[in-house]
């Protein structure tokens, strides 16, 4: 059993989440070349913006077509400008299961947008789409990305022993693989009970999403 998302625009308070387009290219690629995104993701270092358009224009849609996942940009909803990147994959229609990740800009960092976008994104798949399960897989280290999946209601399941590979960046601009451990969280429906008011508690926005 195989399903295809759909071309699809979710509304928060802050943020905007909808498809990636070409004129995203030069805020993608810049954003790819933080080097916190090179230490914890596999995006190639540095990163183009030719890369970052085959992204958009080739990979992004083949991923939706084939229902393997799904690539959001997510935008500030007053200025348009991008913000992150979330990202569903390994997708399995016939369990309605999902992995999701989740980029954000450098400049955008801890103004809880990660959180309020993995949020909407994860009610969006629960109710609209029907799904039962998501998955989210953070790096040991990767304390920041912990604490997102923790506020949205997620539950840990285990660790992965030295099932990441991490990077780290030397003087000379080079970079070598460090192997980690991988942390496994879950959300079910049932975990987003109260997960909206305790975020609103935490970063200072209200909760809301509508998606079309």
């Amino acid at each position: 059993m195989t399903g295809t998302f759909p071309n699809i625009s979710i509304s928060t308070e802050r943020l905007v989440l909808r498809p990636l387009d070409e004129d995203d290219v030069p805020a993608l690629a810049e954003m790819m070349n933080d080097e916190q995104v090179g230490a914890w993701t596999d995006v190639p270092q540095p990163y183009s913006e030719e890369q970052a358009r085959g992204w958009i224009t080739r990979y992004a849609p083949s991923e939706r077509e084939s229902g393997r996942g799904l690539d959001l940009a997510v935008t500030e909803f007053l200025t348009q400008r991008l913000v992150g990147i979330v990202q569903l994959a390994k997708t399995d229609w016939h369990v309605r299961s999902t992995e999701l990740s989740y980029i954000i800009a450098p400049w955008a960092r801890g103004e809880g947008y990660a959180s309020e976008a993995a949020l909407a994104t994860a009610q969006w798949l629960f109710t609209d789409q029907k799904f039962e399960r998501i998955e989210l897989r953070t790096a040991a280290d990767n304390t920041a990305s912990q604490q997102v999946a923790q506020k949205i209601g997620c539950i840990s399941e285990g660790v992965l022993r030295g099932a990441c590979i991490a990077h780290v960046r030397a003087e000379d601009g080079t970079w070598s693989d460090v192997r980690t451990d991988f942390i496994v969280w879950s959300l079910l429906p049932e975990d987003l009970d109260g997960a909206g008011e305790q975020l609103a508690d935490a970063d200072g926005f209200t909760p809301y999403s509508d998606w079309n």
